[in-house]
């Protein structure tokens, strides 16, 4: 036991410093049990098999298909839009958006897919981003609250009365705290953002536009890109661009088709994107994206009988509306910056007779010389070594552009810059899924962590994540071990007596006062510890103590677990308690002390109002 004590106190130690990584101690406490004979390899290992440890990986990649969808962005921008502009209006809003999509997803995913989207709101409605980010971190760890699925803790607590023999918990069995949790910090927000910063920010801009939207903008794509559709009475209808020569004798390049497909052909998509080459054939009522000026397209829609498409005119078959890259840049089509080598073969060549289309498969969408960008007669530019070229092409082809560095080097690394790209027309697909999900979960036709994987499944087999090497990279990694090696510790400290000990110790220090004054206790001694800890040690650790300490005074376990779960996720003191905390940090220009004025008060008083609450809702 005191072997066990003694691990507890150096692994709390090493999680406080901060100086080694968490699961790297995780891990290291682990081995520590094994080698000390504490635990046997099954009970050391048996951690990683935890149902808690499936749930959490399932979960992320549910969660992952949300972001890549953009499910999560537009449902998100679509609430925001009710929030007008007066600053409690928005705070409200903005915390309600915040706690209904952390109730299904990670806080850390609810902060990154919302922060830009507040930032852009603040500097609209004319107010300092720091009024918004705040109450959004906190708001996230307030979401986590309303269901089982919402934060690691009421995971842990979960499994912690299942394996006691008790009923582990349903989808909605914290929703009622959590209700209260949500209405006290958004009201307690309301008093407490007086101490938030005031003055406004001298520079508005909406940090929600990708790296695409800025080179659209410098490279003035927009005003040069044009669509338009091919009616069955046109000649161009049937026939290859190579035989067209339209670039020659229009000064006018085809970089983009999209046709619908046929639906025996189609599996959740609705229109084709291809990337216009010599070979590409032009099929009555295709929507030509063209790029050059607007007299010369003109010229050609006049001669072919070619429908100019208004700028804001739908598609009808899939295009959505977006930034200012949006009609350069989805999941299957990208932008990006190529320059070329010293002694690239390239140089000194004109775009026409460079053969890059037919080299590299993607199109010269300008060219940047100095401080000029040449948008216009680019086949006639002769190519320099010091220009920078804007391409377009499918990500996969300008993946092997960056590979061929003998004539060009790609700027960036485009497939990192893919998985910026949401793939809007999947939204739908991943919003029935989560359903789903939250259906089975509810009703339980399936165990809690089969309804989880058979989501996660469904996700990658539908396209939501774009690939299994995607489902892995949404992945928390760091978190699944921190839990798979920590809930041995927790298996260890009842297995040696130790949970029996430091319970004893909390209830002969408070349960003389009762059961109220116990569960006061236990919930801020994981209020407490949880300023150093990750609240998903916090839980590990604390929830075989309390259900230890609640046997001992003949008390139902619930409320002392639930004590553990809402107190290890409600930690707003500090900065870098929570990842959600410390994102927000610069963007809203906080200090220490905003935390502290702030976000002191806000867990003190959710600490005085759980320990009010708990019991009325799950009696002793």
């Amino acid at each position: 036991m005191w072997v066990t004590l003694a691990l507890l106190g150096v692994t709390s130690a090493l999680f406080v410093s901060g100086k080694v990584r968490s699961d790297l101690v995780a891990v290291g406490a682990l081995v520590a049990l094994l080698l000390t004979g504490i635990l046997t390899p099954a009970e050391a290992l048996g951690g990683f098999s935890s149902p808690v440890v499936i749930m959490m990986i399932g979960l992320f990649v549910v969660g992952g298909g949300i972001f890549q969808t953009g499910l999560a962005k537009m449902a998100s921008r679509r609430l925001l839009r009710l929030a007008g502009t007066k600053e409690t209006g928005l705070l409200v809003t903005v915390m309600l958006v915040t706690v209904a999509l952390g109730a299904f997803v990670s806080n850390t995913g609810t902060v990154a897919v919302l922060m830009p989207v507040v930032i852009s709101l603040a500097h609209r409605a004319g107010i300092h981003p720091g009024r918004l980010l705040m109450p959004l971190a906190f708001a996230s760890s307030l979401g986590g609250t309303l269901t089982l699925i919402g934060t690691p803790p009421n995971l842990v607590i979960s499994d912690a009365l299942a394996a006691a023999g008790y009923e582990p918990l349903n989808f909605f069995s914290l929703t009622p705290i959590g209700l209260v949790c949500v209405a006290t910090g958004i009201v307690a927000m309301l008093f407490l953002r007086r101490f938030l910063p005031r003055h406004k920010k001298g520079k508005a801009g909406d940090t929600d536009s990708l790296m695409f939207d800025e080179l659209a903008r410098e490279y003035q794509l927009m005003q040069n890109l044009f669509r338009a559709q091919v009616p069955p009475s046109s000649p161009l209808a049937a026939k290859k661009l190579a035989e067209l020569d339209i670039p020659r004798r229009y000064d006018v390049n085809v970089i983009e088709i999209r046709r619908k497909l046929s639906l025996k052909n189609q599996f959740f998509k609705t229109i084709n994107q291809e990337i216009a080459g010599p070979d590409t054939e032009i099929q009555a009522g295709d929507i030509l994206y063209l790029y050059g000026p607007f007299e010369r397209v003109r010229q050609l829609a006049a001669d072919n009988g070619l429908k100019l498409l208004d700028r804001q005119a739908e598609e009808k078959m899939g295009a959505g509306s977006g930034g200012a890259g949006e009609s350069y840049v989805t999941e299957e089509v990208g932008i990006a910056e190529v320059i070329l080598t010293p002694h690239s073969r390239l140089a000194g060549l004109p775009v026409e007779k460079s053969g890059f289309r037919e080299k590299y498969r993607v199109n010269i969408l300008g060219i940047k010389r100095k401080d000029r960008v040449l948008l216009h007669h680019l086949k006639d530019v002769r190519m320099r070594p010091d220009d920078i070229l804007l391409v377009q092409g499918t990500w996969k082809d300008i993946d092997l552009l960056a590979h061929d560095q003998q004539d060009v080097v790609v700027i960036g690394q485009p497939m990192e810059e893919l998985r910026k790209v949401t793939m809007d027309r999947k939204a739908p697909i991943a919003a029935g899924v989560m359903l789903l999900m939250i259906a089975l979960l509810v009703t339980e036709w399936v165990p809690a962590v089969a309804a989880v994987m058979i989501a996660a499944l469904v996700m990658v087999i539908l396209g939501c994540v774009r690939n299994m090497e995607e489902a892995y990279k949404t992945v928390n990694w760091e978190s699944v071990v921190l839990i798979g090696a920590m809930i041995p510790m927790s298996v260890a400290i009842e297995k040696t007596g130790a949970a029996s000990l430091l319970s004893g110790a909390l209830v002969e220090s408070l349960g003389a006062y009762g059961p109220l004054a116990l569960l006061a206790g236990t919930y801020f001694a994981t209020s407490i510890l949880t300023l150093f800890l990750s609240n998903t040690t916090c839980a590990v650790l604390l929830a075989p103590i309390a259900l230890a300490a609640a046997g001992q005074i003949g008390a139902n376990p619930h409320p002392f677990l639930f004590a553990v779960a809402i107190g290890a996720g409600m930690c707003f003191a500090v900065p870098f308690s929570t990842p959600p905390n410390a994102m927000v940090m610069a963007a809203g220009e906080y200090r220490f002390k905003h935390y502290l004025k702030a976000g002191l008060p806000l867990q003190l008083v959710m600490g005085l109002v759980m320990v009010a609450v708990i019991p009325l809702i799950y009696p002793f």
